[in-house]
């Protein structure tokens, strides 16, 4: 199911004011991601911030190697904030991840 129109436009409003500098293969999943159905009923912005701390989790810090070797859910997000705040400060980022934002 594609993405109504409105909502594609105010999502690549906010990826472009979020990570004004992040790599377009990056921006694109992020983009993917926070059109997805399941994001729907959030507001954009917000859609967009969970897709891009999602991404950048996945695909640029060793989350998934920590849970490889043993370490719970939570455990690998804590030893990878910092990885994930490199990321959004080298894409220039206008938010970073509170360590202390248990929903993240």
């Amino acid at each position: 199911m594609k993405t109504p129109t409105g909502r594609r436009r105010a999502i690549a409003k906010a990826l472009t004011a979020l990570l004004p500098l992040a790599p377009y293969a990056d921006m694109e999943k992020i983009r993917a991601d926070a059109g997805a159905p399941h994001m729907k009923t959030l507001p954009p912005t917000i859609a967009v911030w969970l897709a891009t701390v999602a991404h950048v989790r996945h695909a640029h810090t060793d989350y998934e190697k920590l849970l490889a070797e043993g370490y719970d859910r939570d455990a690998a997000r804590f030893f990878i904030v910092d990885e994930i705040n490199a990321w959004l400060t080298k894409w220039r980022a206008t938010r970073l991840l509170d360590p202390d934002d248990e929903d993240a």
